[in-house]
């Protein structure tokens, strides 16, 4: 049962990025992944015990964070409509916001980022950045507020308020919480671990989640293909 629970969760193109751990690559990759899917890092190291594997929270910390910085870079989208809103978060008490955006046709996420305060100035760094990395020369952001309006005209995009469209990165938001609850109160850890995870749950989001609306393949086999 364990080993075809690991098969199937194995991409055999991990290898090279533990070529020298003593832990089999299947079992990381499995704990990797227990991790994106919102398992804190003791779940992960009690859920591994459960199944017969020894080993610490820390080995599995590095293990998720050698990962993530051997992640290949997101595929660069052509948009046509991009949805780009806010959420408030607490790291250690204090209120930050995440930015993120994605491509309504392919449900790539575009980018996610966390801001210490959230208003003109965050919204249009955000969406500098959105255009730096992809291209949106032919791109309609979608928005809830009238407040992106200045941000829009800051950088010459075209941008609308749309209260239906723009729901799917409402959603986006509501499975990011789903994945841990300390996200709905209070994140405990530097603003940089959380730009951490974040990243990390991108990449599980666009590469490894697949969705029903695209006929099973993840968003980025759909902008890949």
């Amino acid at each position: 049962m364990l080993a075809d629970l690991l098969k199937k969760d194995y991409d055999g193109e991990l290898d090279e990025y533990w070529e020298r751990e003593r832990t089999a690559t299947p079992v990381r990759a499995f704990a990797v992944r227990l991790h994106a899917t919102g398992c804190s890092l003791r779940e992960t190291e009690a859920i591994l015990a459960a199944l017969g594997v020894e080993r610490s929270h820390q080995a599995i910390f590095q293990w998720v964070h050698r990962m993530t910085d051997s992640s290949p870079d997101p595929p660069t989208a052509s948009p046509s409509r991009v949805a780009v809103d806010e959420t408030a978060v607490r790291v250690n008490g204090d209120l930050c916001w995440v930015y993120a955006a994605i491509d309504l046709d392919t449900k790539l996420i575009l980018d996610a980022q966390i801001f210490k305060r959230h208003g003109t100035d965050p919204a249009a760094a955000f969406l500098h950045r959105l255009r730096e990395n992809h291209d949106c020369e032919n791109t309609t952001f979608l928005t809830d507020s009238f407040g992106y309006r200045t941000a829009f005209a800051r950088l010459g995009v075209s941008g609308r308020v749309d209260y239906t469209d723009r729901n799917l990165i409402e959603k986006w938001f509501h499975t990011l919480k789903q994945r841990i609850d300390r996200f709905h109160h209070s994140w405990v850890g530097s603003r940089r671990s959380v730009r951490r995870w974040i990243s990390q749950f991108v990449q599980y989001y666009n590469e490894q989640r697949p969705h029903q609306s695209l006929g099973g393949r993840t968003p980025a086999e759909e902008v890949r293909n």
